[in-house]
């Protein structure tokens, strides 16, 4: 009896070791691995191609003009004036909100400030901006060795890329760098052509989709078509293509 006891606890003993043993290893592959239960992979990649490193993104940004007003001054000068124009011009075509004026209170140039806005209220009504999309927004600058300026801003849809200047490893030579030792681009490499390639794009809707086709010049395609149906030479003549050559003095 004593025997067959001791029989069925090492078999049992045995079993058991087993059993923990094979958890210990499929839980050692599931750590080695990564995985999520899924059958994928969960590793962080950071691209290779700048393109996808910063991309161009669209999003809704502000667009502002800072007037600069002096105490005893309360008109704008000359170079102001366009600029207000020239922002009301803009805000009609791209403009997505209010424009918001922000005018200071409680300095030495408060009084030359409320009477220049007056006037900037004036050359944006003439520019196309209705009274009510016009906010006006009172502010006390901290800083007291600032000029207090009048700050013109509204809200637009405007491609943008960045933050550039991020340097997550060392540029230097360097075995732990693996942008070294694999030979590829370092993280901020074509942040700053992104960036300006972004800046310099009129229509950020572009981006997403062509614009659609304009009418076509019938009386030009009717020009074309007549010189066709007549077998003569469909192309454009330039009379003044002779005149651009170079001189023959000299020869």
């Amino acid at each position: 009896m004593t025997n067959t006891l001791s029989v069925n606890r090492h078999r049992t003993l045995g079993l058991l070791g087993a059993l923990i043993g094979l958890s210990v290893t499929l839980g050692a592959c599931t750590d080695i691995t990564g995985s999520t239960g899924t059958g994928e992979v969960a590793t962080a990649h950071v691209p290779d191609d700048y393109r996808l490193r910063h991309p161009i993104a669209i999003q809704e940004a502000d667009r502002s003009v800072v007037i600069f007003i002096g105490h005893a001054r309360g008109d704008l000068s000359a170079s102001q004036r366009a600029d207000v124009i020239g922002l009301a011009r803009v805000w009609v075509s791209e403009g997505t909100g209010a424009i918001v004026a922000d005018v200071p209170v409680d300095t030495p140039n408060a009084r030359a400030a409320a009477s220049s806005f007056q006037e900037i209220k004036a050359l944006l009504a003439a520019g196309g901006v209705p009274a009510h999309a016009v906010t006006l927004r009172h502010y006390h600058p901290d800083d007291p060795r600032t000029l207090p300026t009048i700050r013109l801003s509204y809200p637009r849809i405007a491609a943008v890329a960045g933050p550039c200047g991020l340097w997550p490893e060392d540029l230097g030579p360097s075995i732990k760098d693996k942008s070294y030792s694999d030979n590829t681009d370092y993280h901020n490499f074509g942040c700053a052509y992104q960036r300006n390639m972004a800046a310099m794009i009129d229509n950020p809707a572009d981006l997403v989709q062509p614009r659609s086709e304009t009418p076509a010049d019938t009386m030009r395609r009717s020009e074309g078509f007549e010189k066709y149906r007549k077998g003569n030479s469909t192309a454009t003549t330039y009379p003044e293509a002779d005149r651009a050559k170079l001189s023959d003095t000299g020869k």
